[in-house]
Parts: structure tokens; C-alpha cells; sequence
């Protein structure tokens, strides 16, 4: 019964509560994805390289440096190939497996060459129609010119621009029989050689006579030699008058070859001279049609450059003239 008296301790239960572990996120998932894109892009870049061709990598590298001009030119090194093997593509005689992008090359380059002779052609418009507006300007404001006018003639034709100066039957520029320039001639070339001094383009100065024979023709000196005379008398004026002398292309005596009035070769008006500003494209025709000229056979007659040039087409190659010989003295021609 002793026992009975005896009370019964409680049972204790420690219940221990563990704090939780706070939570990681999806943060790490992220970076290890972009990790491993990274690797397989690197073994994969590595891949490539190992098996492109030499041409495709200097290809693409001249990509990156210039794109425009590798994607319209071509060529070399353009990364064209059909193959990765050196060798490859359909040119199998290259050995870095490239393809032939002449093609492409000479279109681009014609396709180059085309919009620069436009743009030069536009460029030439705009500098001739300054200088045909200028010296218009110049012929009705100067005094000493305004009183010529009907004997200065001006007007664009497909070579360059053309400016006249022709006799009048009371009011020649030359003696007759002459290359001796008449005062107000005199004060009409070095306006213009004023006028042209500013000027890019290259000037082809000729002479003209009528039909009318030279008196002493017998003994060597002609029309041919007179206009000659007469083409370099103006010359000396415009370039005296401002001129650059290395603007002057051609220096020609043409005689009557190219009458202004055909149907009246005696008429004084054929007895003129013209100066052209000439086009940068009919510069180079001209020019190449000098390098091509046949040397002048012995004991031929010379002959000019023919004047079809002030119609707007260039003359065929032809013999240069002979050094000229002075008059003996003066006598009535054209």
C-alpha cells in the first residue's frame, strides 16, 4: 500500500523544432544554363574554324572590315567556296577552295565607271552653263563688247560649249591677208581669256578662213597656214588676257574646211575664230584619237584636225599638221 502513496512524476517531452533552411531560388539554374550555351558555343566556334577553308576565313574576316564591298565586288577571299576542302567549289584549280568572282568584280566595276562618267558629265553641265551665263553676262554689260554682239556668238553643243567670233564685211578681226588682230579684236579675246581663266575644263582653239585662195598659195603659205596664224594670234591675246596656257588642248588652223556657210564659201562671216570648252568625255575622245593617229607619211601633205568637232562629234584620227612656214608677204585671201 506504500507504493500506492507514491505519485507518478510526469513524463516530459523536449520537442526540439529545428529552424528551416531559407530558400536558394532558381538564380544559380540560370547562370549554369548561360554557362553551358557559353561552352557548347565556344566547342562549336572551335569547330568551325578547324574545318573552314583559308579562303572562307579570310573571306569573312574581309567581310566584317568592309561589307559593301565584298557583298557587290566579290572576288578573292569572299568565303564563295561550295567546299569546306581546300580546293573545293567549282573551281577546283583554286587552292583555298574559292570560286571565280570576276563576274561580279566587272559588273561592280562597270557599274563604278558608269555613275562616275555621269556624275562628271553633270558636273561638266553645271560648270558650262556657269560660263555660258558669264560670259553672256559679260557681252551685254561690257561696253566694249556690247558694241560687237552680233559678231560673238555662244551656244552649248554636245562637246562643250562653243564660242564664235566672226567676221563682218565692214568689220573684220584681221587684216586681209593677215594674222595682224585688230584692236577691238584684241579687246574681245582677252574679255573672254578673262572670262575662261577660272575654268576646269580644256579649251581647242581654231582658225577659219573662206574659200577665197590665198595670193601667194604658189609659193607655200595658204588659207591653211593663215588660219594657223590667225588661231595663234588669239592665243597670245587670251592668254594675255587670263587665260592659263595649260588650258589649251589644240591649237588648229582649219582654212575653209568647215565653212559656216556652206552655200557662200566667200562669205566674211566664214572668216572666224571658235573656241570650244570642251567636256571631260570629249577631251579623252580626243585625246585618244591623237594616241591613235598614223604617223604622217614622207612627203605627204599635212592636214588639220577636221572641224567637225563644233557639230558635237569628235573627228576620226588624222595626220598632225606640219610646223608652219611665215608668210612671204601679205596678200588678199581669206
Amino acid at each position: 500500500m506504500a507504493g500506492q502513496g507514491k505519485q507518478l512524476q510526469p513524463i516530459i517531452i523536449k520537442r526540439v523544432k529545428k529552424a528551416g533552411h531559407s530558400a536558394h531560388g532558381g538564380a544559380w539554374k540560370i547562370a549554369y544554363a548561360d554557362f553551358v550555351t557559353a561552352m557548347m558555343a565556344f566547342f562549336l566556334l572551335m569547330w568551325l574554324l578547324g574545318s573552314t577553308a583559308k579562303g572562307d576565313l579570310q573571306g569573312i574576316a574581309e567581310y566584317f572590315a568592309s561589307p559593301l564591298k565584298v557583298t557587290l565586288m566579290g572576288g578573292d577571299g569572299t568565303g564563295n567556296s561550295d567546299s569546306i576542302l581546300p580546293g573545293g567549289g567549282r573551281d577546283l584549280s583554286k587552292a583555298s577552295g574559292q570560286v571565280d568572282g570576276g563576274d561580279a568584280e566587272r559588273a561592280a566595276q562597270l557599274m563604278g565607271a558608269q555613275l562616275a562618267r555621269a556624275e562628271q558629265a553633270r558636273q561638266d553641265q553645271v560648270r558650262l552653263e556657269r560660263l555660258e551665263l558669264k560670259v553672256t553676262d559679260l557681252i551685254n554689260q561690257n561696253n566694249k563688247l556690247s558694241e560687237f554682239k552680233s559678231q560673238i556668238r555662244v551656244e552649248k553643243i554636245p562637246d562643250g560649249l562653243h564660242i564664235q567670233i566672226v567676221d563682218e564685211q565692214n568689220r573684220p578681226m584681221f587684216d586681209v591677208g593677215s594674222a595682224l588682230v585688230k584692236p577691238y579684236m584684241r579687246d574681245i579675246l582677252r574679255e573672254i581669256g578673262a572670262a575662261l581663266g577660272d575654268v576646269e575644263n580644256r579649251v581647242v582653239l581654231a582658225g577659219h578662213t573662206d574659200a577665197s585662195p590665198y595670193g601667194s598659195g604658189d609659193r607655200g603659205y595658204s588659207n591653211w597656214e593663215l588660219s594657223a596664224d590667225r588661231a595663234n594670234s588669239s592665243r597670245r591675246e587670251l592668254v594675255a588676257g587670263g587665260m592659263p596656257d595649260n588650258k589649251l588642248l589644240r591649237v588648229q588652223g582649219l582654212a575653209a574646211s568647215n565653212l559656216l556657210l556652206p552655200d557662200q564659201p566667200n562669205d566674211p562671216t566664214n572668216r572666224r575664230i571658235s573656241v570650244i570648252v570642251m567636256t571631260r568625255e570629249a577631251e579623252q575622245r580626243l585625246n585618244q584619237s591623237f594616241e591613235k593617229s598614223p604617223p604622217p607619211l614622207p612627203g605627204s601633205r599635212p592636214r588639220p584636225l577636221p572641224a567637225v568637232i563644233e557639230n558635237g562629234a569628235l573627228p576620226a584620227p588624222t595626220v598632225p599638221a606640219a610646223p608652219l612656214v611665215a608668210p612671204p608677204s601679205p596678200a588678199p585671201g581669206g
